[in-house]
């Protein structure tokens, strides 16, 4: 299931009336940028923020505004509505809500959402109060009870001048609540347990040894769960990643931690994936204080942190979880794959080299099972992250 969901997909995007339409023309290009092919259907309020030469500039399509188009000789509604995988609508207005939640249609944007037969998406924008009102809170329930996504909105500041919950979520993630929307769900009911990033292992309270690890493979692996309909628990390391929408993420710091959380996690789980770069020593002492600088060398000795991938092997029942492991090597790749495949008792470990993967969104891996070495061309994270999965779907199934 590797590749991006909106590719070669058709979007129709609504565009209702509100400040927040201008960011619209930034989603259409990036649903473009994704693979999309998009046609856009403006509110008569949405043509006071932004008008249809912006989207045709962009989409390379013109803009619909009126439901009895003298150009149209048919069915407009029904003609976009019959051709779109998905209606997105940005911004949505408390009105444009009301009118979805009640099946009004009495312009080419209402009649479009009544026609509409695939996945709806819908992103707020309006002011704190009219968020909260109670009319507005009742008609998103009842959009959602239908099967509407709603994203958004979010606390931030707004077009009046305050601060406050209604404004809507930027463009990216617009078009990733899009792409989810149109993923096939073929890991609904499955739990799945992702670690990621590295540890620190403390020297002092401002010191610490740790690694590079940036957390990008574990988080793309955890968030491409999710987007597949798993129950996520991501077990993160430091990193400066921003925490994914919709999956529960645990923040630990050392390689004790970590284990005492994947630990804690992994009983229920379908899969585990170990992604995380975990410390394999620690200073056996910390020191209180700060270590002051002298003239002499400063040495620390190490002991051994627990190898979690090994106690998850070893205590792995029948009808366990698959588990998963990775390999980052300087030489030797997929003997050294092999050799941790069999020492650890994972069902499959994802190798690569260190000058590979690194900090990057991109990455270049070999899969390793007990029967079959798969070295995949450089790709993404996310795409490296579905070969991941599609392999766990297989295992699933049989």
């Amino acid at each position: 299931m590797s590749g991006d969901a909106l590719a070669g997909r058709e979007v129709l995007l609504v565009v209702g009336g509100g400040i927040a339409a201008f960011k619209s023309a930034l989603v259409a290009r990036e649903l473009q940028r994704r693979g999309a092919s998009v046609e856009t259907v403006l509110t008569p309020a949405g043509q006071r923020f932004i008008t249809g030469v912006t989207f045709a500039g962009i989409t390379g399509r013109a803009a619909r505004v009126d439901l009895w188009d003298p150009t149209y000789p048919g069915e407009l509604h029904i003609a976009l509505t019959g051709r779109a995988d998905l209606v997105l609508v940005a911004p949505a207005t408390a009105d444009l809500l009301a009118r979805m939640a009640h099946g009004l249609g009495d312009d080419l944007a209402t009649t479009c959402l009544l026609a509409a037969h695939g996945p709806v998406v819908v992103a707020p924008a309006m002011h704190p109060r009219m968020w909260e009102h109670p009319a507005t809170k009742a008609n998103v329930a009842l959009l959602r009870a239908r099967g509407v996504v709603v994203v958004g909105p979010v606390v931030g500041p707004l077009a009046s001048g305050e601060s406050g919950i209604g404004r809507m979520v930027e463009p990216g993630e617009i078009v990733d609540a899009a792409a989810r929307a149109l993923t096939p769900q073929d890991l609904a009911g499955c739990r799945v347990v992702v670690s990621a990033g590295g540890t620190h292992e403390a020297i002092d309270p401002v010191r610490f040894v740790g690694n590079r690890s940036s957390g990008r493979m574990g988080y793309a692996i955890a968030m491409r769960a999710r987007d597949r309909g798993a129950e996520v628990v991501l077990v993160s390391g430091p990193s400066a990643l921003p925490t994914p929408e919709g999956v529960s993420v645990e923040r630990v710091r050392s390689a004790r931690d970590m284990r005492d959380a994947v630990m804690a996690a992994a009983g229920s789980a379908h899969l585990v994936v170990m992604a995380a770069a975990v410390a394999d020593y620690r200073p056996s002492e910390v020191a209180a204080e700060k270590i002051k600088k002298s003239d002499g060398e400063l040495v620390i000795r190490m002991v051994k942190n627990p190898d979690i991938l090994a106690e998850l092997g070893a205590s792995r029942h029948e009808g366990g979880p698959m588990l998963v492991g990775f390999a980052l090597e300087t030489g030797d790749l997929v003997e050294r794959a092999r050799e941790k495949l069999a020492r650890k008792g994972c069902d499959l470990v994802v190798a690569n080299l260190a000058a590979d993967g690194f900090d990057g969104d991109d990455n270049r891996v070999t899969l390793v099972t007990p029967g079959a070495v798969t070295p995949l061309a450089p790709m993404s994270k996310a795409s490296v992250a579905d070969h991941i999965l599609d392999h766990f779907a297989a295992h699933r199934a049989r």
